[in-house]
């Protein structure tokens, strides 16, 4: 035999053992994506992210960092349950046809097998969230949000479809029963909500939940990541540690001697050690946490001081007498706050003092004692030789209750800019706030009432005269009682 026919299907081997590997792990997931049961609970997830995300969703204004946050908290307590119950319920299906004998000489390693069935549970999840993230964020950018789609929050959902999915089969693989199934997804699911009531402050080990989207104390609050960008410390600390959970829960399916060679389990040993320190990283880092003055969680060893400059834009302006001028965020909600203070920006308009417009201004956000969140305007509340006066828009997202908090406070706030005031102010101050607002809120039948109420009387052309002429000496506080007209 001439060294050339012995070399030659030696050389021919490798390529014969590959494609064939190749095509029968191809093969493998293809039938299990066919056969698996996540392919039957796509519609119940589509029903229960309707009704559990979407349509909250929808009530919510299409503000991006308000639906994409609370999209990550709502659509993944609809899909935890649901992805580990049905992968628990494939973890132990050979045994429950009792198969669990007759595979055992197949070609594939034990750990091969399981590990194609979890993938095809992984990507019918995928599949399922990808989809309702899309409709979501389909929707809200037809409705005009402003900005593009924040996509760290559909991120965490993503990768936490394969941590779900190895934490169900896992447990259906080692404890096989009827009931691993519904006693896992129940369990899950308490154990996600019980872990946010352990939150407490910003550097919580527990926020490292998929759950939690930003600080938990203040929830999707409309002006975080508005005026500055989205931080991703936190999901990217989240990210590691569901990548972490997933490789330490898979791993230990390759240790038994029955799932493969020596050096698969070697393999299953390294994924395993690797798994849990990268998981324990991340917990870690979690708990470095801080609550930055923009209202998301700033992690130092994750963080990129380029994303704390201001976002740039133009803002959107109303054509009342003093402009109000409010993020394009916020275009939805300017003719509420121009309802709300037109009526005294047309009483100061022009006075000596007054504001030349009013800007909406940014939250500054603030870690206080018993698990709270201080909210208050960033800057002072005037700026500039042309008086602007910066506005710190209400909580509130629904119309009336904005309307209403601000003819409460922000107007008091404007008035007492111009005419002086606070929490010293005079009685002069204190009428003449008082006739501006047409509020009752002075004492009936004293001194300060009545002279709110002869001011209030003169027509508005009388009353604005004689503020252009005293306004400046009221500020001061050189006024009296019976100076008023």
């Amino acid at each position: 035999m001439s060294a050339a026919s012995v070399l030659v299907p030696a050389s021919d081997e490798p390529a014969r053992r590959t494609r064939p590997a190749l095509t029968v792990t191809g093969g493998l997931l293809r039938l299990e994506m066919r056969r698996s049961a996540m392919l039957w609970m796509l519609p119940l997830l589509a029903t229960l992210f309707w009704f559990i995300t979407y349509r909250p969703s929808m009530g919510a204004p299409p503000l991006w960092n308000v639906r994409a946050m609370a999209m990550q908290t709502t659509a993944l307590t609809v899909f935890a349950p649901t992805v580990v119950g049905a992968a628990a319920w494939l973890g132990w299906r050979e045994r429950r046809h009792g198969m669990a004998d007759m595979v055992i000489g197949t070609a594939r390693p034990r750990w091969a097998r399981q590990l194609a069935t979890w993938a095809a549970t992984t990507c019918w999840a995928i599949v399922a969230y990808l989809g309702c993230v899309g409709v979501l964020y389909g929707v809200t950018g037809w409705q005009g949000a402003w900005g593009g789609p924040l996509w760290w929050p559909a991120v965490v959902g993503v990768v936490s479809m394969p941590a779900f999915a190895a934490l169900g089969f896992t447990a259906g693989v080692l404890r096989p029963s009827r009931f691993t199934a519904p006693l896992v997804a129940i369990g899950v699911f308490l154990a996600l909500q019980i872990s946010l009531q352990f939150i407490h402050g910003d550097d919580s080990y527990w926020q490292i939940s998929p759950l939690v989207a930003g600080p938990w104390e203040i929830g999707p609050n409309p002006g975080v990541a508005t005026f500055y960008r989205y931080l991703p410390d936190l999901p990217i600390a989240q990210v590691l540690f569901l990548a972490g959970l997933t490789a330490a829960l898979l791993g230990p399916l390759g240790l038994p001697t029955d799932a493969g060679g020596r050096q698969l389990r070697r393999c299953a040993a390294a994924i395993t050690a690797a798994g849990l320190l990268t998981a324990a990283t991340a917990v870690a880092l979690a708990g470095t946490g801080r609550l930055d003055a923009h209202g998301m969680i700033a992690i130092p060893l994750l963080h990129n001081a380029g994303n704390d400059r201001p976002v740039r834009y133009t803002p959107v302006c109303s054509h009342t007498p003093i402009p109000v001028c409010l993020h394009p965020a916020y275009t939805g909600y300017l003719p509420a706050v121009t309802q709300a203070l037109e009526p005294v920006l047309t009483e100061l308009a022009g006075l000596p003092g007054a504001p030349a417009r009013i800007s909406q201004a940014a939250a500054r956000y603030e870690q206080g004692p018993d698990n709270r969140v201080s909210i208050s305007r960033a800057g002072p509340p005037t700026s500039g030789t042309s008086p602007v006066f910066h506005l710190l828009l209400p909580q509130q997202t629904a119309t009336d209750e904005l309307v209403a908090e601000l003819r409460v406070d922000a107007t008091h706030s404007i008035v007492n800019s111009v005419v002086g005031g606070g929490r010293n102010a005079s009685p002069a101050q204190q009428a003449v706030t008082e006739a501006i607002l047409g509020t009752s809120t002075l004492p009936p039948g004293s001194p300060t009432a009545a002279a709110a109420q002869r001011l209030a009387a003169l027509p508005a052309a009388a009353r604005h005269a004689w503020l252009m002429e005293h306004v400046a000496a009221l500020r001061a506080g050189q006024l009296t009682l019976e100076q008023l007209p």
